[in-house]
């Protein structure tokens, strides 16, 4: 554990992939490399959220990332952790816990599986709020939207609410109507791989929380971006990043296995394991991936892999 101190969240914040070894194990090796992978690209920060496969772990292992990626980053960017939970207390326990480990931040969206209203949101909000004393980046997803005039009611009864990624369609539309509506109240972040980080930076998004595949290319785009030239950064944006996007957004978790398959090649995890249940991947997605990975990365090699079975029991720590 750290002493957190009070960091603004801007700019390229990417959500770590959790490697697993071939008995689905956290492998804390691979995802150490990941961190400084990232770290030496230059991003503002890191994430551990729903692209961590976070919904899939258990209590122990939850807690065993959140430590491993606190550790790991040692201060140098923020850390953003993801608390989100379908029940008010078990959000609370999991908020509570990343702040112990030293969290920077927490990312949450409302309850969504037994979906309520406006009121419990705020209740549900409120209640998570005050048990932190760290900001809070509320998240807008399809399956639980938060509509502007909701985050803005959000905002005004939870200190800690400070920021909101928009994840919601079409997204660029509503980075725009939420910046209009939030003001300074909140600092508006695109998300949802980052396939329209050009649109979300032309409508006032103070940043993005893209996968962790490529970190150095999304910092590259915003830097072009925020010294005026925006040329060269679409041109950089569809020339490296809107391949990875178009094939990963295809349906179903194969965005997984994709930047994985990305890490693996360039030597920073060992395995692209993903946890079951997971979308199989037929074999015109996999010469799909295999074609993409090539012309990315046509001279790497990765250094090793783990055959794992995500149907395979696993032991839960």
């Amino acid at each position: 554990m750290r002493t957190k101190g009070a960091k603004t969240l801007q700019g390229i914040i990417p959500i770590l992939v959790t490697p697993f070894d071939a008995e689905y194990r956290i492998d804390e090796e691979s995802l150490a490399n990941l961190v400084e992978f990232n770290i030496d690209a230059g991003v503002h920060g890191l994430g551990v959220a729903l692209g961590s496969e976070i919904f899939k772990l258990s209590e122990s292992e939850r807690r065993q990332l959140v430590r491993a990626v606190i550790d790991a980053v040692g201060g140098r960017v923020p850390v953003v952790v993801n608390s989100s939970a379908a029940g008010t207390a078990l959000a609370v326990l999991y908020a509570a816990d990343a702040e112990e480990e030293g969290a920077d931040a927490l990312m949450v969206h409302p309850p969504h599986f037994m979906p309520v209203g406006a009121a419990e949101i705020l209740e549900f909000y409120r209640t998570v709020d005050a048990a932190v004393s760290i900001p809070i980046v509320l998240q807008d997803i399809p399956q639980a939207p938060i509509p502007p005039s909701l985050a803005i009611r959000i905002a005004e009864i939870c200190p800690n609410a400070r920021y909101i990624k928009v994840e919601n369609p079409p997204v660029a539309t509503r980075v725009w109507e939420m910046v209009a509506a939030v003001g300074s109240r909140l600092g508006v972040f695109g998300g949802a791989g980052g396939t329209y980080f050009i649109e979300e930076l032309r409508r006032g998004a103070v940043g993005t929380m893209p996968f962790c595949s490529q970190p150095a290319a999304f910092v590259d785009v915003l830097e072009l971006f925020g010294s005026g030239d925006e040329t060269g950064a679409r041109k950089l944006f569809q020339k490296a990043i809107m391949p990875v996007n178009h094939l990963a957004m295809q349906g179903g978790d194969v965005f997984y296995h994709i930047h994985k398959s990305m890490l693996v090649r360039q030597g920073i995890l060992r395995g692209a394991a993903v946890l079951g249940p997971t979308t199989p991947i037929d074999s015109i997605t996999k010469t799909e991936i295999e074609t993409l990975l090539a012309d990315l990365f046509p001279t790497a090699q990765a250094f090793g892999t783990w055959n794992a079975d995500p149907n395979k029991p696993r032991a839960l720590a």
